[in-house]
């Protein structure tokens, strides 16, 4: 990748046709009547501020474009701070602190896409005089997504556990996409807790069961309910799984409540395994009525179990999760989703939501 004159929004330049040749081949396996998913010709937004999280997500977002041939947008919403030095009280002042910014940002990009066969063209650096949250939410408006580190830009850690009514996920008009690191300063906290509620001097570690499988080798999981959202996000899902040649596991978390009525059961409460039965058919239906790109290995679970709890189970052993916006139940509907909102705080891989 090389570098250029810096400025606030601007894309490298070197085109790599096996790139594109790559591309193309990848592009057919995933274009199809997605509804209201955002195409994989739009570009995906990425969040990015030094942090190690935003790195993380910085990368993702890279190899992502790596494969689909895609454009990345390089998003840093920056306000002044005491360590850019005086404060700017002219144009040329404003002028100056917006060329460091934009040097830096170029700087983070170089880093990230480092042994990553991205083009510099696929590449654009935006820096915006604006919270971080502002930023992202105005240029994804025409997104394919929006990723983010799990607690990208000390200030949208804030926000990301702020108000609902006001979080990226609620706003954002596409998909978001939260990248997970090794570095989670929760599992230091249940450590923590682990340690000081047993008797005894000695050190606790925090254990959940762990996937054997390497994270590269395990399936894209979606969460579905039979709605139109969790449509979106299993055809969200299905294309993460033809990208990644990945195998595509869908669930379905249902409780008695969520069948409504059953075959042969109007007036009772059916068996268990009449109620499993049914579960498993509906989510099996609901596949097959649902356009997904050719060639990918599709699985369908039903499972008995609350959802919120059973999508953060299935996290452990996904590469990715999936799941709308709205959560996996009726009674999310007026909520930002308690199954969403369980993902984004639980979850142990990398996660999208899908509006």
């Amino acid at each position: 990748m090389s570098k250029k004159a810096a400025s606030e929004s601007h894309g490298f330049a070197m085109a790599n046709d096996d790139l594109a040749a790559r591309a193309d081949f990848e592009k057919s396996l995933v274009h199809g009547d997605f509804q209201h998913v955002p195409s994989i010709d739009s570009d995906i937004v990425v969040g990015v501020d030094g942090s190690e999280e935003s790195f993380a997500a910085l990368r993702w977002s890279l190899r992502q474009a790596a494969i689909t041939g895609q454009n990345v947008n390089c998003v840093y919403g920056w306000s002044y701070s005491w360590d850019m030095g005086p404060e700017p009280e002219s144009e040329e002042d404003l002028h100056r602190i917006r060329l460091q910014i934009a040097e830096k940002l170029r700087n983070w990009v170089v880093e990230a896409s480092e042994n990553i066969d991205v083009s510099d063209e696929q590449i654009t650096l935006t820096s915006f005089r604006s919270s971080g949250s502002s930023a992202l939410l105005e240029m994804s408006q025409n997104a394919q997504q929006l990723v983010v580190g799990r607690r990208t830009m000390g200030r949208l850690a804030r926000w990301f556990a702020g108000s609902l009514s006001t979080s990226l996920i609620e706003e954002a008009e596409v998909p978001v996409t939260i990248i997970r690191t090794h570095m989670d300063e929760d599992f230091t906290v249940q450590d923590e807790i682990a340690t000081a509620l047993t008797p005894g001097e000695q050190t606790v570690r925090y254990e959940t069961p762990k996937s054997s499988v390497p994270r590269t080798s395990r399936p894209i999981v979606v969460g579905v309910d039979g709605s139109e959202t969790s449509r979106d996000a299993l055809q969200f899902a299905s294309q993460l799984a033809a990208i990644h040649h990945a195998p595509l596991h869908v669930i379905y978390c249902w409780q008695l409540k969520d069948l409504g009525l059953v075959e042969g059961f109007e007036t009772t409460v059916p068996p268990m395994d009449v109620a499993q039965k049914t579960a498993e058919q509906r989510v099996k239906e609901f596949v097959e009525n649902t356009v997904l790109p050719p060639n990918i290995d599709v699985t369908t679970n039903a499972f008995h179990i609350m959802p919120g709890k059973g999508m953060v189970s299935a996290s452990r052993y996904a590469r990715h999760l999936v799941v709308g916006r709205r959560g996996l139940n009726r009674l999310d509907s007026t909520l930002l989703g308690s199954v969403s909102h369980q993902v984004l705080n639980s979850a142990e891989c990398n996660i999208t939501i899908v509006r």
